[in-house]
């Protein structure tokens, strides 16, 4: 079955940097998209970091623009987002996900915050 596991996250300074990972298992990884979400408490989960199945298609959500990088290793299964200069407003659960067949699957997260 389709797994996701994200890891990484942590508590991190503002103006810091983390890297989480997703590694994903149960289905041709090299084929999909995949994408990172974020949600914040009383918040709606968002997009935040999206790429295509060769790595060179990304996508960012404005607010990440400029401070993330996602990226995707085929061999290793595993994509990756990279975050620089957080702010507290990044603080968030984060969340992979890829869409296989009109299902959404998403890891079970990975807690970001930013404080100091």
């Amino acid at each position: 079955q389709v797994r996701l596991v994200e890891s990484g996250g942590g508590l991190v300074q503002p103006g810091g940097s983390l890297r989480l990972s997703c590694a994903a298992s149960g289905f041709i990884f090299s084929s999909y998209p995949m994408s990172w979400y974020r949600q914040a408490p009383g918040k709606e989960r968002e997009l935040v970091a999206s790429i295509g199945t060769v790595g060179g298609s990304t996508n960012y959500a404005d607010s990440m623009k400029g401070r993330a990088t996602i990226s995707r290793d085929n061999a290793k299964n595993t994509v990756y987002l990279q975050m620089n200069s957080l702010n507290p407003e990044d603080t968030a659960m984060y969340f992979c996900n890829t869409r296989i067949y009109r299902t959404n699957y998403w890891g079970q997260g990975t807690q970001v915050t930013v404080s100091s």
